[in-house]
């Protein structure tokens, strides 16, 4: 496969953890001290990149706090249309121009911060200046420090390494990936922690480094085997995942020990989950021959946005691993839930049977569904036991393998996640925009084309089968055709992401039970927000606003292009009216789901037995609604 341009300056190939028999031990007899290793800082570090970031970021938390009502800015009187002020803490103002979308979100122009008539770009000296303001205590306001800081330092790394839109546009998915600059509504989108600065240059998605992933062997008395019917034993997923000389090595490392590889399944593991969790937590099954290290199966992967998935980039054909990564990013700790986990192919083979049996969805969509096939779950003898500890140290250990989406596509065909839609690079350039360029089409037309891809597989699964998935920027991938004009849907993360009606539909009544019971239930009135949180709240309000600068598409136009979508997929299948009704997508108010909230007021950065949910606060209009009064 190609590397992208940016991949020649990477750090090079990382290899496998070592097995204790071959780890390097430093030799007590050699003379003279132990060399050190020289201190550097990242060359992204420097004043040009860090205000630029900065600056950035303080747009975003500004226009993000105040779209969740964290803060409430006001208009400046006497001064002209869009800048508005804040009072803080100690009585003084910060200013700034900002825009109101259709959700009534704010977009705040970077630059245009001001405090005591000066401009302002630093979103970590803003926190304790707004502390009182934000409502937010002592130990919450020093781990947002800390992750505002980490997430700060990726943005200027991302802006140190950016290429263009239009070289972008020339990468492969899993290239382009490492360009992407995160969750575009959560501002901590990048803290991350639990891992180093080495962790983060070594590890993270911008870092772009390939790497060949370490496997153990965990015995059968603590790790469980699930495949779908394809995968139903081990040997069918180990016969695709790993050559034979490597399948005879693994083996040979076992019988060395004098143990029975009959008696073992053999996943990947995250190094740095190994040095850091798994070597601490499960010492005495490693010392007591349950758990073997073994070598790496030499295949090279890279680590994607979702930062503990990794596509191999050797051998396309060859699944998609998912490893739990015991770091805190985002909203959650990101291991892999025991339960969802074993549960992960019962789930695929459900969807995949919706899908199969359904023309509409096969034939006509053909929407792709990534699979997570087999996954091996290790059990912890005591965690897993105890119910009131925190979940993150009951999602220690264990694996999920996904399709690979380069199989499933048909020749011509290209794939790029929805959140490069909203990507711009440093010139301002929009890679939506680039793409429309290439594509001949006018930007109605494309963006036509866009949610003709997109919105009627997932309406169909709402609508007809009462399931929605969560098709936010990195689950929903687009395919392109030869020219980047968007022609059908993938989605991924099924088990983690999937939800059902919770009341009962009658093509719920095949479903297995295994799948029923570990499948997140939501009343209809709320099984729409994953679409529009997701979707609509989650991508298309940054998108619309990047087609009205640079396509020149009106905003309201962007919206009437998806009211007449999911007028159009109604008017398609006029039997399921009173599913039109119960899941109401176009109701005049939704409620407002609020991600910043969670770490601010909610959570903030205590543990907790369960996962935590997105924050409720209050409703916005929902730029779908007008479209009732033109049918």
């Amino acid at each position: 496969m190609p590397k992208s341009p940016a991949t020649h300056d990477s750090p090079a190939v990382h290899d496998s953890i070592a097995a204790p028999d071959s780890a390097a031990v430093p030799d007590s007899t050699a003379p003279g001290p132990t060399a050190l290793t020289p201190l550097f800082a990242p060359p992204e570090l420097n004043p040009r990149a860090w205000d630029r970031a900065a600056g950035r970021l303080l747009a975003k938390l500004l226009g993000e706090f105040a779209y969740e009502q964290i803060i409430e800015p006001v208009p400046v009187r006497g001064a002209a249309d869009g800048q508005y002020a804040l009072t803080l803490d100690n009585g003084e103002t910060l200013t700034f121009r900002a825009t109101r979308g259709a959700y009534d979100d704010w977009r705040v122009e970077p630059g245009s911060v001001e405090y005591r008539n000066q401009p302002f770009t630093d979103p970590l000296r803003f926190l304790p200046l707004a502390r009182g303001l934000l409502g937010i205590d002592g130990e919450t306001l020093g781990h947002l420090v800390r992750e505002l800081t980490t997430t700060l330092a990726a943005d200027a790394r991302l802006d140190h390494t950016a290429l263009t839109a239009a070289r972008l546009a020339d990468l492969d998915y899993a290239d382009l990936e490492g360009h992407q600059t995160g969750h575009p509504w959560i501002v901590l989108n990048k803290g991350r922690v639990g891992f180093s600065a080495t962790d983060a240059a070594r590890w993270a998605p911008e870092a772009r480094t390939p790497a060949r992933l370490p496997w153990i062997a965990v015995s059968t008395t603590l790790a469980t085997y699930r495949g779908v019917s394809a995968l139903r034993t081990p040997e069918l997923l180990y016969t695709r995942e790993l050559d034979p000389a490597v399948r005879e090595r693994f083996d040979s490392v076992l019988r060395d020990r004098g143990l029975d590889p009959a008696a073992y399944l053999y996943l990947p593991v995250h190094p740095w989950q190994w040095a850091e969790v798994l070597l601490p937590l499960y010492a005495p099954a490693i010392a007591g021959g349950a758990i073997v290290p073994l070598p790496t199966d030499g295949d090279l992967r890279l680590p994607q946005q979702s930062i503990r998935t990794f596509l191999n980039v050797e051998r396309p054909d060859r699944h998609t691993v998912k490893l739990p990564l015991s770091i805190l990013n985002t909203l959650v700790w990101r291991g892999l839930p025991t339960e969802r986990t074993l549960a992960a192919p019962a789930v695929t083979a459900w969807v995949h049977g919706v899908r199969e049996a359904d023309p509409f969805l096969r034939d006509e969509c053909g929407v792709v569904l990534l699979g997570e096939v087999a996954s091996v779950t290790v059990e912890h003898p005591l965690y897993d036991h105890l119910p009131e500890v925190p979940y993150q140290y009951k999602e220690l250990l264990g694996a999920i393998w996904r399709e690979p989406l380069q199989t499933r596509l048909a020749p011509g065909e290209r794939a790029r996640t929805l959140a490069s839609l909203i990507h711009t690079d440093p010139q301002g350039r929009a890679f939506t925009a680039e793409l429309v360029a290439r594509s001949g089409l006018p930007p109605a037309r494309w963006l036509q084309r866009l949610f003709s891809a997109l919105l009627p597989p997932l309406l169909h699964f709402l609508y007809r089968y009462g399931t929605v998935f969560s098709p936010h920027g990195e689950n929903a991938i687009v395919v392109f055709d030869d020219q980047d004009v968007p022609v059908r849907l993938a989605i991924k993360d099924f088990v983690d992401d999937v939800n059902i009606s919770a009341q009962p539909l009658p093509e719920h009544d095949a479903m297995p039970g295994d799948v029923k019971d570990i499948l997140l239930t939501e009343e209809p009135s709320f099984l729409i927000q994953f679409i529009h949180s997701g979707l609509f709240v989650g991508v298309f309000r940054y998108l619309a606003p990047l087609c009205e600068d640079q396509l020149g598409l009106p905003e309201d136009e962007f919206w009437s292009l998806v009211r007449a979508e999911i007028l159009r997929y109604q008017v398609r299948f006029p039997k399921l009216e009173k599913r039109f009704e119960a899941f109401d997508l176009l109701t005049p108010r939704i409620e407002r789901l609020c991600l910043n909230r969670n770490r601010l007021h909610l959570d903030g950065y205590r543990d907790r037995a369960h996962r935590p949910h997105a924050a409720v606060h209050g409703t916005v209009p929902n730029p779908l609604a007008a479209g009732r009064q033109d049918e």
